[in-house]
């Protein structure tokens, strides 16, 4: 477990680490952040050369067409979609508008929604996936343990840190349940794009026949822009839908942000690229780590993959701190309160890292 004296650092933490460690944070091979590493695409970069002028002019209040270019993306109806600045104002605002009395947050999971939650002065609880069942949701058994005054449920799908996924039929027994109870399910989708078929596990297309149910994404992993901030929801959620329109600042999303969003959804050969280099570097590191004797992983449906170190007196931060100073940042996960054990996330990157990363592991875990 975490000693108090050891230092705990966020995946994105990247400054804090090199100024701790004393390496310089160009040289740190980002491995806990989670981001594409193809980086923004080249076609947006030229896009966005050629179109800087648009910050001069305010964006269309109603975004409209980023919405029409959501809308065909994701096939659903244009009516349904909500733009937000990333997706971690659309959780904010879907919280604090609901009210919820009591949440219940599927975990371990993104600190983030606790600390929204928290912020709303609601009731809070955690149903705790089973590392006997590697990580899936049991949904019967979900609902059966599901307190009776509960009215919001939040879920990471594919989850993180866990990389564990909930397939859209299960979803749709999930919100079904939910809605005979009266219960709102909010599915956050920021890695869905990174799973082998996005289509097996996307509440998406459920929006069209569910109306206690958000999924929110956002552009920040998969076409690897956080600094852009642009998120989105989709809802058919009326009384959400309205509430938005009272209560969200005019123009929460930049005009730049905006007109890149719509460049980065239609750029078909970026997309393509970005799951090939994934899905098959993904199947090749779970082939090397098949080999190691004192670690197990989790069928991976992000792009990042679970690890659990079963090597007696071996810590997390200890294997973090091997990484680092290789020069290769991975995340030390005994800051999820709800995973007991000793583990580390670590996310795909090119194949040259990806082989730097696994000969480093095997040398302190293999």
């Amino acid at each position: 477990m975490q000693n108090a004296k050891q230092p705990a650092f966020h995946g994105s933490d990247l400054e804090q680490i090199a100024e701790y460690y004393n390496l310089p944070q160009k040289e740190i091979i980002s491995f806990g952040a989670n981001v594409n590493p193809l980086g923004l695409s080249a076609r947006v970069k030229e896009k966005l050369a050629e179109n800087l002028d648009i910050i001069s002019r305010y964006p269309d209040r109603n975004y409209t067409t980023l919405k029409e270019t959501i809308s065909a993306y994701c096939k659903i109806p244009v009516q349904y979609i909500v733009t937000g600045n990333g997706s971690t104002e659309l959780i904010s605002l879907l919280i604090t508008q609901l009210k919820a009395s009591h949440a219940v947050v599927i975990g371990p999971t993104y600190s983030e929604y606790q600390r929204e939650l928290a912020l709303t002065g609601g009731h809070n609880s955690f149903y705790t996936l089973k590392e006997s069942e590697n990580f899936c949701l049991d949904i019967n058994d979900f609902m059966e343990q599901l307190p009776k005054d509960a009215d919001l449920i939040i879920l990471c799908n594919p989850n993180n840190p866990t990389s564990s996924a909930v397939p859209i039929s299960d979803l749709e027994n999930l919100i079904a349940s939910c809605r005979k109870r009266g219960v709102f399910v909010m599915v956050d989708e920021t890695y869905a794009e990174f799973a082998p078929s996005v289509d097996e596990i996307s509440a998406v297309p459920l929006t069209r026949s569910f109306d206690n149910l958000m999924v929110i994404r956002g552009v920040s992993k998969f076409f690897a822009a956080p600094g852009l901030r642009l998120g989105y929801g989709i809802t058919s959620s009326k009384d959400f839908l309205k509430a938005l329109q009272i209560h969200q600042n005019p123009w929460s999303v930049s005009s730049i942000a905006a007109f890149a969003g719509e460049e980065m959804l239609k750029d078909a050969g970026y997309i393509e690229k970005t799951r090939n280099l994934i899905l098959s570097e993904k199947k090749r590191i779970c082939q090397v780590l098949d080999g190691f004797q004192n670690a197990r992983y989790y069928e991976p449906y992000a792009n990042f993959i679970l690890v659990r170190i079963e090597k007696e007196g071996l810590s997390s931060f200890q294997v973090f701190e091997h990484a680092i100073r290789q020069k290769m940042m991975i995340r030390d996960c005994s800051s999820f309160e709800e995973l007991e054990g000793e583990y580390i996330r670590f996310c795909i990157m090119h194949p040259e890292d990806n082989d730097r990363l696994l000969k480093c592991l095997g040398e302190i875990i293999g």
